[in-house]
């Protein structure tokens, strides 16, 4: 007897469990903790009789701030490289879901400056900014 009320408590409690409601969870995509940006620079014209200096720098930019801005390099126009042997920079910066500027400025010495922008749409991951320079 015992043993028979032992096995219908657990039967009873089993179907119980089986039986009983399950709370419906609801699952929200997560937002990645970066954003990355990567720069390539390189150059597809002859500037080999070029000896001007140039210094090239990046920079990504929201509507509010800079977010981030570096030099990364002084060197001769003729030294630029060809597209085999690009520059390649890859900057992940903490996530901000807004719409991002994003490129190259440099400086010729003695000529002036420039540059080359490019966007990140509000939620975009991911943004290659591809520079050929000329």
């Amino acid at each position: 007897m015992k043993t028979t009320l032992v096995l219908s408590v657990s039967i009873f409690a089993l179907f119980l469990l089986i039986t009983s409601c399950t709370k419906q969870v609801e699952v929200t995509p997560t937002l990645p903790l970066t954003r990355t940006i990567k720069f390539n620079l390189y150059t597809e014209q002859d500037f080999s009789t070029n000896n001007h200096n140039i210094t090239f720098s990046l920079f990504i930019r929201n509507h509010t701030k800079t977010l981030f801005d570096s030099t990364i390099t002084t060197m001769k126009i003729k030294d630029i490289p060809k597209l085999a042997d690009k520059l390649v920079f890859e900057k992940k910066i903490f996530y901000d879901n807004s719409e991002l500027a994003a490129g190259f400025t440099y400086y010729i010495q003695d000529v002036g400056s420039s540059w080359h922008l490019d966007t990140l749409a509000a939620g975009q991951n991911f943004k290659l900014i591809d520079y050929s320079f000329r």
